[in-house]
């Protein structure tokens, strides 16, 4: 049997206790989100992204190709709504593609 003292906690708990106390949560959210961008738009249209960035709220995606931006433009939503899907929460309201 094992006794846990008073001032100890597992390793999960203090790593949740710290994102509450930094308030890192959403911004850990934004990364798990980033990170799964192939995964919903594909191989294709990921080798094809130059850079990506969230600000209020706004996802940001620069590609290297106009036809395929112009593709994107209208499955915006379907993208946005995916990406919040994955991150669990409402993180994206709008996607904009440069």
């Amino acid at each position: 049997m094992i006794i846990k003292k008073q001032n100890e906690q597992t390793l999960g708990d203090a790593i949740k206790e710290m994102v509450a106390a930094y308030r890192i949560g959403s911004k850990l959210s934004e990364a798990k989100m980033l990170g799964s961008w192939e995964k919903i738009v594909g191989q294709m249209i990921a080798k094809h992204t130059v850079q990506m960035k969230v600000s209020r709220r706004k996802l940001y995606v620069k590609l290297d190709s106009a036809a395929l931006r112009n593709e994107l433009t209208y499955a915006r939503e379907k993208i946005r709504k995916a990406l919040n899907k994955e991150a669990g929460e409402d993180l994206i309201d709008e996607v904009v593609f440069n």
